[in-house]
């Protein structure tokens, strides 16, 4: 799948421009109650394409406290991404910021895309040709505030772009997903080599994963290895949001994600980051916890407490404790990830989606909301990969947030789904339901 960075320098409308391409025909994903992140990173669905989309910070080379911080983060960006949409204020005149981005650009070799940006009224043309200047070839004038010309960018984005196509392949793909130095690289070996039968090793679709297929219990399965990196020096394994990227790329191609946290670190706020991002993408997910000494009860105990106050928000996703440089529980791993992978495509037959929930809604009536009530008439699965369940209801303004989720633990308890997140939809009642009412 193609990169795309976004570069500039600050308040030329690089953000506008990041939510406007992230939601302009754009596959809409389900909002997940009590995930919050800083989002720099998009997946783009844009008519028969798909790609990633990078937002970066502003350079501006007056400011001395935090310039080279983004400077790095930028070149980053501009390494990993495939194509460049350099972002200008058409408002402005070109100043040094401008000039020594794109002496940056053109040392890439990169495909750069100039996007003229603030173009809505007739004063916001007095500067655009100062910036041909810069001698690129592609040109786009814009506003990503009005959404001019917004479609248009995304055509010349993808113009030589091949169409994404989803590669049927039966093996059920894993990826090890995390911070920098929790180990996910010394798992990925001790995991295959505790089978010992390494069929072969693949070169991924991306160019930083390589993808390991080994046999275990006699099939076939694929881990994705995230582990390369294409530049010298430890500066990107150091920086979280690169390993975000990567990780984010490894959560797109696998079925079950094994999130892992090191024990003698912590768990961090980008933990939960990367987590987030698992569960938005409708992964399954597992918890390994590495570096793990297995005398140390008290302190599990006490992590485990951490880790349930901390990712109340996967509360249904299994914990591991393991030791990948003593080979201690790394064979509890691959169940876990056949329950996860087993939970996240689970088919639900209706009669049972409907006897639960019918039960459950006699249980625990829902609260009245002047004078209203909620009434579900009909529930049935619509989809896998997570698994959706869409309720048919009177008026889905009356699904309060706390009677979500107890139609959920209610499914939970009573079917097997912990790995996976499911979504709860609720639709009003169409006159074709009319006939069936359950409760």
């Amino acid at each position: 799948m193609k990169t795309v960075a976004l570069v500039g320098r600050p308040n030329v409308g690089k953000s506008t421009l990041f939510n406007k391409l992230s939601h302009a025909k754009i596959s809409i994903i389900e909002d997940t109650p009590g995930v919050t992140r800083d989002r720099i990173y998009s997946i783009v669905n844009y008519l028969d394409y798909k790609f990633n989309l990078i937002d970066t910070g502003g350079i501006d080379l007056e400011e001395t406290n935090f310039n080279k911080l983004i400077e790095v983060q930028v070149e980053l960006a501009i390494d990993e991404a495939d194509i460049i949409v350099f972002v200008v204020d058409s408002k402005e005149a070109i100043n040094a910021n401008d000039k020594y981005l794109a002496e940056k650009l053109h040392k890439s070799n990169k495909r750069v895309i100039v996007a003229l940006n603030k173009i809505d009224n007739k004063d916001s043309l007095v500067h655009k040709y100062d910036y041909y200047e810069l001698g690129f070839s592609e040109y786009i004038e814009i506003s990503s505030e009005h959404s001019n010309n917004v479609i248009e960018l995304l055509d010349m984005i993808v113009k030589d772009f091949p169409k994404y196509e989803e590669v049927d392949d039966s093996k059920i793909k894993f990826s090890l997903i995390g911070r920098p130095n929790v180990g996910k690289s010394s798992l990925v070996n001790a995991i295959i080599g505790s089978d010992k039968l390494i069929v072969s090793d693949v070169a991924g679709t991306t160019r930083d994963a390589v993808d390991t297929v080994f046999k275990y219990e006699n099939n076939e399965y694929v881990v994705i290895d995230t582990a390369g990196i294409r530049k010298r020096g430890k500066i990107y394994e150091n920086i979280e949001k690169y390993s975000l990227l990567r990780s984010l790329k490894a959560i797109e191609r696998c079925d079950v994600c094994l999130l892992v946290i090191d024990y003698l670190d912590g768990i961090k706020e980008h933990d939960k980051h990367i987590a987030s991002y698992a569960i938005e993408a409708g992964k399954g997910i597992v918890i390994i916890v590495n570096k793990y000494d297995e005398n140390d009860s008290k302190g599990k105990n006490d992590f485990i407490k951490l880790l349930k106050e901390e990712f109340k928000f996967i509360s249904y996703a299994n914990i591991i404790f393991v030791s990948a440089k003593n080979k201690k529980n790394i064979h509890l791993i691959m169940p876990e990830i056949l329950k996860a992978y087993e939970s996240n495509n689970k088919r639900i037959g209706t009669s049972v989606l409907n006897d639960i929930i019918g039960e459950a809604y006699n249980l625990n009536l829902p609260p009245s909301y002047k004078g209203k009530r909620l009434k579900i008439y009909y529930v049935q699965e619509e989809s896998v990969k997570p698994p959706k369940f869409v309720f048919y209801v009177n008026s889905k303004n009356l699904v309060h947030f706390s009677y979500y989720r107890y139609l959920e633990n209610k499914l939970r308890e009573n079917i097997e789904l912990s790995g996976t997140p499911i979504i709860l939809k609720f639709k009003n009642r169409s006159e074709k339901w009319y006939l069936i009412k359950i409760i």
